[in-house]
């Protein structure tokens, strides 16, 4: 079984910087991509951002471009969510994801760390 923690979340004042780091664990599996979604009350979840694994190119929701950075470690499984000059409105719980070979979608999923930004 693949599991995916996320961590980093918080309450931080507006214009303030978190990052959230998510780390798999469990069975092996070669993963396409990762990537990270937000979900904020009374609201669908939305795509932040996500890194294809081989090459380690980034895309970006318009909402977050210029903000927020994916990066991940050179060895190992974890991946990281820089989030720079945060609004209210990115109060979320931020979930991290991976895309397995030969998934047409995102097949794991972490349980949400929450992330507040205070006006």
């Amino acid at each position: 079984q693949v599991r995916l923690q996320e961590s980093g979340g918080g309450l931080v004042q507006d214009g303030g910087s978190l990052r959230l780091s998510c780390v798999s664990s469990g069975r092996t599996f070669s993963a396409v991509a990762m990537g990270w979604f937000r979900q904020a009350p009374g609201k669908e979840r939305e795509f932040v951002g996500h890194m294809r694994w081989s090459g380690g190119s980034t895309y970006y929701a318009d909402s977050v471009k210029g903000r927020f950075t994916i990066s991940r470690e050179k060895v190992g499984n974890t991946v990281y969510l820089q989030m720079n000059n945060l609004k209210p409105e990115d109060t979320a719980l931020y979930y991290c994801a991976a895309q397995a070979q030969g998934a047409s979608g995102w097949n794991y999923w972490g349980r949400g760390t929450q992330v507040t930004v205070s006006s």
